[in-house]
């Protein structure tokens, strides 16, 4: 892409570098900031930086935060029945919270164990985890992992970890999407929603 200004070239160019964002939608984007007052676009720009440059973890859950500890841990009714939901990323923190269905804390696992990846045991939060569950006397770990291979060896690991600890161990439902057609559903999908079934009136009410 030829412009005819280096300083608009190397704006497109860090654009681009989101995903999703290609060449053209960057330009629209740097040309959309070229026309707003400039103290918007640094007000834009110092939101990015401060975000990247004083942004935590949280020392319990691994959950982004902006303190040591994050709001959800630092809420005292989040953990009135020790609930831990363990989770992949930050990501699917977000996704469950907007559900507001679950009232414990999270575990953010950082990954999926994948060894042809050189992801193992090791490079997760798995031994802080094991370490919650013995300190803050958890009732019950509540696996929200990615049902694939990769989510169910490390369901498999953590259960080998704690299998001694007196808590019990869930995961999320596994089966037909509400609005998903029979036929094509895979087999895996399907055989775990006959695996799984509840009675009808948890659903038809």
């Amino acid at each position: 892409m030829q412009l005819s200004s280096t300083l608009l070239e190397n704006a497109v160019n860090e654009f681009s570098k989101l995903p999703g964002i290609g060449k053209k939608t960057a330009l629209r984007m740097v040309l959309h900031l070229l026309k707003q007052n400039e103290n918007d676009v640094l007000h834009f720009s110092n939101a990015i930086t401060e975000m990247r440059t004083n942004i935590r973890f949280c020392k319990r859950c691994f959950n982004v935060s902006d303190s040591d500890i994050c709001t959800i841990c630092a809420n005292p009714a989040r953990n009135h029945n020790h609930t831990i939901c363990v989770v992949e990323n930050i990501r699917d923190v977000i996704a469950i919270e907007n559900t507001d269905q679950f009232h414990g804390t999270y575990h953010v696992l950082g990954g999926l164990i994948s060894p042809l990846d050189g992801i193992g045991p090791e490079t997760l939060t798995i031994d802080p985890l094991v370490e919650r569950i013995k300190n803050e006397n958890t009732g019950e770990l509540v696996f929200a992992l990615s049902p694939n291979i990769l989510g169910d060896t490390t369901i498999y690991y953590i259960r080998k970890k704690i299998q001694e600890l007196p808590c019990k161990i869930t995961t999320v439902a596994r089966g037909i999407s509400f609005g998903g057609e029979l036929e094509f559903a895979d087999e895996l999908t399907l055989g775990r929603s006959f695996a799984n079934r509840l009675p009808i009136e948890n659903y038809v009410k």
